[in-house]
């Protein structure tokens, strides 16, 4: 796909999302849990791993087991809660049906090393210092979550992360590991 096709693509879902939220096409609770009413596909990426993995890791990578893909941050307060959390959450799922993929958007790698030896995990962690996957994305804060289904929608929406935000995410994604093909 053309770079100029794919920013097309990719503008226009933005704006589809946004269009959803405004005409209410979406259920939100606690303000920052929006659930789609109709899945969008993900956008096309590939990231370098800097942390629990070697070489790259990509959309085509998920297929087949529900991700949570969590956009961070060194220098975001709530992510010193949502890394830990999402640790815990992927322990409590099977590594076959879930998995967790967290993307640092920080321009400099070391500030995102420095992080993770302060607040570690053992999920894999990509780095994106070009901003591109989170304009791809539509990044609206920090962090953001995205949870997609086995065949790479994207089904709900995350935007910060407070106390008990696990539970609602656990609540979900238990909810996508039981539908059907």
């Amino acid at each position: 796909m053309s770079q100029m096709l794919r920013r097309t693509l990719l503008s226009k879902m933005a704006h589809f999302i946004f269009l959803i939220m405004a005409a209410g096409g979406v259920a939100a609770d606690r303000d920052s849990h929006i659930s789609l009413a109709e899945p969008l596909p993900q956008p096309d990426w590939e990231l370098p791993l800097i942390a629990n993995g070697s070489g790259t890791v990509s959309d085509t990578d998920l297929r087949g087991r529900v991700t949570y893909l969590d956009f961070w941050a060194s220098w975001c307060g709530p992510c010193r809660l949502s890394l830990p959390a999402l640790n815990r959450l992927r322990d409590t799922f099977s590594s076959e049906a879930f998995n967790v993929v967290a993307i640092s958007v920080d321009y400099v790698e070391e500030d995102a090393l420095d992080f993770l030896a302060r607040y570690p995990v053992a999920y894999p962690i990509a780095i994106d210092t070009t901003g591109d996957s989170g304009r791809a994305f539509s990044v609206a804060g920090m962090p953001s979550g995205y949870l997609i289904d086995k065949k790479g929608m994207i089904r709900e929406i995350h935007v910060g992360f407070r106390k008990g935000d696990e539970v609602i995410l656990q609540e979900r994604i238990a909810a996508l590991l039981a539908e059907s093909d």
